[in-house]
């Protein structure tokens, strides 16, 4: 496989830190990885502060950031986003970025209509209290368990929390749960499923995830049946929310880059 750039985008309760197996593996198979911080968030390269957290910080903010990193590359990466990263991935496809992107259990865009239980039960730390649309909320080791982890013991997503997990802001989450009720002009989480012009897209999934269910991906995959571009699917058996640090990370890796790097 050719050498890549790689922009990697990590999603909400996470930082960058989390993708850092990925990184040491693409550096090592000698691709270029850019993986920048939310905006507020710890960035690579500094100690992980598990209580810094940007209140109030939105989709489209998060997306501008990006956007605005990848106007300084000398070329266009494969973009590759997890959960609400990969939900990114997809705007950030549809301005026009990215040679290829790379969706791992994205959070639906605007017109995804299901909402299955475990979603929003996962989802509902935040969403049931909508004072959280302001605020940052972390989750506590169960509820990270029940979201991010449910395929280890209790003991093992203990640690993953204390490792990786941060405080998240609200307002994404709000912005996703709402978007159908939103004009699309004025809807964050808006993707114009009839771009033909934009680069292919894979969309990634797992059977275990219990916070974007593989029916969602499912669901966001033929939204995109409407356009020419290249969109597939591409779904992992027993791969829960976590997928990017639980056993057999590391297929996901190299099979997401290696179909990327086709185009």
């Amino acid at each position: 496989m050719p050498t890549q750039a790689i922009l990697l985008v990590h999603g909400l309760w996470m930082t960058p830190h989390s993708w850092q197996p990925w990184i040491e593996r693409y550096v090592a198979q000698g691709h270029t990885v850019h993986a920048p911080a939310w905006p507020g968030v710890s960035q690579l390269g500094e100690p992980l502060d598990h209580d810094k957290a940007p209140a109030g910080l939105g989709v489209k903010e998060i997306a501008d950031h990006y956007e605005a990193l990848l106007r300084t590359l000398p070329e266009q990466p494969v973009i590759i986003g997890h959960s609400f990263g990969g939900l990114v991935t997809q705007i950030l496809l549809d301005r026009g970025w990215g040679r290829a992107g790379v969706a791992l259990h994205p959070c639906q865009p605007r017109g995804v209509l299901g909402l299955p239980l475990s979603t929003l039960r996962a989802a509902w730390p935040v969403l049931g209290n909508p004072a959280n649309l302001n605020r940052t909320v972390a989750l506590t080791e169960r509820q990270f368990h029940y979201a991010f982890a449910n395929t280890v013991s209790a003991e093992q997503a203990a640690r993953e929390r204390a490792t990786w997990a941060i405080p998240g802001p609200g307002r994404p989450l709000f912005q996703a749960g709402l978007a159908n009720l939103t004009p699309k002009a004025r809807a964050a989480t808006y993707v114009d499923y009839r771009n033909d012009a934009r680069s292919p897209l894979l969309l990634v999934a797992g059977t275990a995830d219990r916070i974007v269910p593989a029916s969602v991906v499912r669901e966001n995959h033929r939204r995109h049946r409407h356009s020419e571009a290249v969109t597939e699917y591409r779904e992992y058996p027993d791969r829960d929310h976590g997928t990017c640090f639980h056993e057999g990370w590391e297929r996901v890796a190299d099979e997401s880059l290696s179909w990327a790097a086709q185009w």
